[in-house]
């Protein structure tokens, strides 16, 4: 089953347009698999991708642009930082913010394959990274750790990125985060 959520996702990523919904729809039956729901591989991938395309469009972009542009921020302000101390505090800043936007990530693709609209999984997700951050930075590393690897030792890995590099982590990823969703907002 990973396997194939696997191709499926990089296969509906070829356009690289369709990356978020072909995200969202990974998350979904990934979060399907995690909570022990009966899953039709490629029937609710496809459902999962037609479905919500503004929301899966949002949730790209309030996670990518934020952690995006706190890391250039971070890595600016710190690389100036050291010929000027006062440099520290947008390095600070930005670091805060980077860190915020990948513990909220994480919860945030678990909200909405859970139904929760796109304002209220963000406002969500924003409380749930700052006040859970354990089973978040757990499955940040799932999420992007292991793709960060992945992607480091590339021509040795290109083998595990074609056959597991998206669907395990983020099977790993919602499977840290199911607990303190369940426990916020039940099943």
């Amino acid at each position: 089953t990973v396997l194939i959520v696997n191709l499926l996702f990089l296969a509906a990523s070829i356009p690289l347009v369709t990356i978020p919904p072909a995200l969202f729809a990974l998350h979904k039956v990934a979060r399907k698999i995690v909570l022990g729901e009966p899953v039709a591989c490629v029937r609710d991938y496809f459902t999962a991708f037609r479905q919500d395309l503004p929301c899966s469009y949002g949730a790209f972009f309030l996670t990518a642009a934020p952690m995006g542009l706190a890391g250039y921020g971070a890595v600016f302000y710190l690389r100036h930082a050291m010929t000027h101390l006062v440099l520290l505090a947008p390095f600070v800043l930005c670091t805060t913010a980077f860190l915020v936007a990948m513990l909220a990530s994480t919860y945030l693709y678990g909200l909405l394959c859970d139904g929760k609209p796109l304002r209220d999984a963000v406002r969500s997700a924003l409380l749930l990274g700052v006040a859970k951050p354990l089973r978040a930075l757990l499955a940040a590393l799932c999420y992007y750790g292991v793709l960060l690897l992945a992607v480091l030792f590339f021509p040795l890995s290109a083998l595990y990125l074609f056959l597991l590099g998206f669907s395990l982590p983020c099977l790993l990823g919602n499977f840290f985060i199911r607990t303190v969703l369940r426990q916020y907002y039940g099943d």
